[in-house]
């Protein structure tokens, strides 16, 4: 006669440092008999009794760690009601990490922290002008030597009414030195900040359970990547069966750019580090991908340059909305004891504190009480049930090579059922350090069938590296029955500033300063002395001996002695030779003076 238990669980709940769980609810609670069908024949049967726990383990307090302990007392026997202790009463420990959400990210691209606007005052502005006329201004080229298109001056007139306010001087000043003018630029200097896409979320944690029975103890590891564990000797199994969702909702940062400061040189990806006091994220619609649109983060020399009615449009156009001023904003936010807008620190907690974090991996704390599903199975009752299990087989598991963050990985993994019997199979991967957690994939085969199943494999890193990753076939009863391993190659991340392409090179500084400044302005003196007296501006400027206009706005001293000495030596020839020897010498005299 078969005999019936019922189970009863004591539970003892106690502190790990700062985390403590109050209740472990038990959601049910079963005996029964679990037989293996290896064959067609109905008395092939293997059967072991088990005790079946189904209980909700809460995350400790704001998404914390937690531990449990729960043991097996006592078993009551349905045919007498009698309650028996158990002499060896297995003792049930639960560790529960804290929960956090993994979010994908996809490098796009990097940013100027703070986009500037520069002029200087000069009176010979040009878009071609170098150094010595615009100064920060000039022109820009890149590391080859060509010229960055839209990087040049923007020439504005003088007067009250304009981009930057000035004084167009007096009538001599213009006669003698020319009219007055600003030269105006976009510069990109400071820090830089890399731009990453946010995608898909995932859930994140672990439970470990360790059942001990007098000196012989059992454990396994359970996660959202690896739902299912029997352990080594065979006498625990675990299902991790899912989550209860929560009230709240997990944020999805699917609209908005993350944004991480850079360091190191311009172009070389560097470990960012712990700084998250910098990290922000923003809705996409604030950014410009192609920088030709104003006030967006990412703007560029066109859209500068390119703007309507420019130099009657305020000083710093079309550089506001950027980086810098949503920070300033969150910090004004700080000090006035609120809460930021922008800024990741201080809105989330445990950032980037799940395992493995690469340089380029985001997460967040889960904050809310989280209960987890477990299906834990101890022993036997009448319950009987069948299960089929047949061999499998992996046939094949590649992983193409791919570039690093801003693509993902995709790993192809064929298997068969090479038994008789139609069973289900589940598939798991153990990879190296840097690739993130994947989930576990279920289904069924029938006979001889094969199937191909994907996964999408997402380094933590930008760097281009070698991993290998093992591929576990699994059978219904939870047993590995197959491995293969892949070892594939990711190649580094290329950075892009996008259109914000040039350098910024501060002017130069000397020690000696306030000497040279001396040595400039004396030379300066002498060269507009010696252009004054030959008229070597006045030959490059002026297309021809009667450009009157020219000549007298650029005060041609040698144009004014030659031009005095033809109206002098006409009246002259007039009065002394016949007529037809003046008509000689004056086209003489005019085809020398050219």
């Amino acid at each position: 006669m078969r005999r019936h238990y019922e189970v009863i669980l004591l539970i003892f709940c106690f502190v790990l440092s700062y985390f403590t769980v109050q209740s472990i609810e038990i959601l049910s609670k079963s005996k029964l008999e679990r037989c293996e069908k290896a064959s067609d024949s109905d008395d092939d049967l293997n059967c072991t009794r088990k005790i079946v726990l189904n209980m909700a383990v809460p995350s400790g307090s704001s998404g914390g760690e937690a531990s449990i302990v729960a043991e097996v007392a006592e078993v009551e026997e349905n045919a007498t009601n009698l309650m028996e202790t158990v002499r060896v009463p297995p003792v049930i420990t639960i560790n529960k990490t804290a929960a956090y959400a993994l979010y994908e990210l996809t490098y796009i691209r990097d940013v100027a922290y703070k986009p500037e606007e520069y002029y200087v005052k000069t009176r010979k502005c040009d878009r071609d002008a170098g150094a010595n006329v615009v100064k920060i201004c000039e022109r820009l080229q890149d590391e080859n030597g060509h010229i960055i298109e839209h990087s040049q001056p923007i020439c504005c007139p003088c007067g009250p009414q304009r981009r930057v306010t000035s004084s167009c001087g007096n009538f001599f000043d213009k006669l003698m030195k020319g009219k007055a003018n600003t030269a105006h630029c976009v510069r990109f200097p400071g820090d830089w900040f890399h731009v990453f896409g946010i995608g898909r979320r995932s859930m994140g944690f672990s439970v470990r359970i360790e059942v001990k029975t007098g000196s012989k103890v059992s454990e396994v590891t359970v996660g959202p990547e690896n739902r299912t564990v029997t352990s080594k000797d065979n006498f625990l199994r675990v299902n991790l069966i899912g989550d209860f969702v929560g009230y709240s909702n997990i944020p999805s940062f699917e609209d908005f750019y993350l944004v991480i400061p850079r360091q190191g040189e311009i172009g070389q990806p560097q470990d960012l580090g712990r700084n998250f006091s910098m990290w922000m994220l923003l809705e996409r619609v604030r950014f410009t991908l192609d920088g030709v649109e104003c006030n967006k983060i990412g703007v560029n020399y066109e859209a500068f340059s390119g703007q309507p009615n420019f130099c009657a449009s305020p000083f710093w156009s079309c550089l506001h909305n950027q980086l810098w001023n949503f920070h300033d904003a969150d910090q004004n936010r700080i000090r006035r004891n609120q809460l930021p807008l922008y800024g990741v620190e201080g809105r989330f907690e445990r950032i980037n504190q799940h395992p493995n974090a690469g340089t380029h991996s985001f997460s967040i704390g889960i904050t809310e009480v989280l209960n987890t599903n477990l299906l834990i199975e101890l022993t036997a009752d009448d319950i009987e049930y069948v299960y089929q299990r047949s061999p499998g087989k992996l046939l094949s598991f590649t992983i193409p090579t791919f570039e690093a963050l801003t693509q993902f990985g995709v790993a192809t993994v064929s298997a068969k059922n090479i038994g008789e019997l139609e069973a289900s199979y589940s598939l798991t991967f153990d990879c190296s350090r840097g690739v993130s957690l994947m989930e576990e994939q279920f289904f069924i085969l029938k006979p001889n069938e094969i199937t191909i199943r994907s996964f999408k494999i997402y380094p933590t890193t930008d760097k281009a590296a070698r991993y290998v990753c093992a591929a576990i076939l699994k059978d219904s009863g939870f047993n590995e029955i197959d491995r293969a391993e892949c070892q594939f190659f990711t190649t580094a991340t290329i950075l892009d500033n996008g259109s914000q392409i040039a350098p910024f090179l501060p002017p130069k500084t000397s020690i000696n300063g306030f000497f040279e400044s001396i040595e400039n302005f004396w030379n300066r003196i002498w060269e507009g002395l010696v252009d004054f007296v030959t008229g070597k501006t006045c030959r490059q400027k002026c297309s021809s001996f009667f450009d009157f206009r020219c000549h007298i706005q650029y005060v041609c001293m040698s144009w004014m002695v030659m031009f005095g000495l033809l109206l002098a030596i006409i009246p002259t020839g007039n009065a002394i030779l016949p007529r037809g020897k003046v008509n000689f010498i004056q086209s003489w005299n005019i085809v020398f003076l050219f």
